[in-house]
C-alpha cells in the first residue's frame, strides 16, 4: 500500500504529491469580514433517493435542482449538508454576500433592451374622462 508520507533526508515527514491535502484548492478568505453563511446550491437532483435525503433537502430549503439558499453557520445545519454532500456545492461566504430570493432573481433577470418613455394609451378615443 502506497504511504501518503514520504520520508525526507532529514527525518521529516512531509506529504506525497499524492496527497489528498494538496488535491483540494482553498481559496483564501478576506480578513476584514469573517464568514458568516453557507451558500448551499443543489446541483444533482434526488428524485432516486430514499425520502429521508428528501426531506433534508426541503429542511435546508432546497426544492429544485440550481437553487441557492443561505444558512447561518449553526451545527445543525453543517449535519444537514453532511447528509446531502453528494448533491450540493457549499460555499463560505460573509454576512454581506448573502442575497434574499428576490434579489437573486433580480440578478439573474436580463435587461429589457429598451426603455418606456411614455404611452399613447390616455390619448385613445374609447377612454372619455
Amino acid at each position: 500500500m502506497a504511504s501518503l508520507f514520504r520520508i525526507t533526508s532529514n527525518n521529516i515527514f512531509r506529504p506525497s504529491s499524492r496527497s489528498f491535502a494538496t488535491a483540494a484548492q482553498t481559496k483564501v478568505a478576506s480578513k476584514s469580514e469573517p464568514n458568516t453563511h453557507f451558500k448551499i446550491t443543489l446541483r444533482r437532483s434526488a428524485i432516486a433517493l430514499g425520502e429521508r435525503k428528501k426531506e433534508t433537502l426541503v429542511a435546508l430549503g432546497l426544492h429544485r435542482r440550481m437553487q441557492t439558499v443561505y444558512q447561518v453557520h449553526s451545527p445543525e445545519a453543517a449535519g444537514k449538508i453532511l447528509k446531502v454532500k453528494e448533491l450540493v456545492e457549499v460555499e463560505n461566504v460573509p454576512a454581506k454576500a448573502v442575497r434574499s430570493q428576490s434579489e437573486q432573481r433580480k440578478e439573474r433577470k436580463a435587461s429589457r433592451g429598451y426603455q418606456v418613455q411614455g404611452t399613447k394609451l390616455g390619448e385613445l378615443a374609447w377612454e372619455f374622462s
